[in-house]
């Protein structure tokens, strides 16, 4: 696979309390990621970026929001999708290290 490709699959992570606790509980963490990319490519991604090795992964794609703005105008925030990763045990990634 392209190298370039699996560099750009990544957007970045996606910090919540929800994702807190799945990464203390579970031993997973969640990425924001193209919204054209597949499983495979986000494994890929993931193991060539990071160094670990993803024992699980789920993916699904998150519907914008509909806002409305201060003129009563109604406006559709952006579709993405997300990715749950778990990590093989005993590893993890630590973001702050990353910078």
């Amino acid at each position: 696979m392209n190298q370039a490709r699996l560099y750009s699959v990544i957007l970045g992570p996606h910090i919540s309390e929800k994702t807190a606790l799945m990464a203390e509980d579970h031993n997973q963490i969640a990425f924001k990621v193209l919204r054209d990319a597949s499983k495979t490519e986000i494994k890929e991604a993931i193991e060539t970026i990071f160094k670990v090795t993803v024992t699980g992964l789920q993916v699904l794609n998150v519907k914008g929001k509909t806002k409305r703005n201060a003129r009563g105008g109604i406006r559709q925030k952006s579709h993405w999708k997300k990715a749950y990763v778990q990590l093989a045990q005993g590893q993890e990634i630590d973001f702050a290290e990353l910078s």
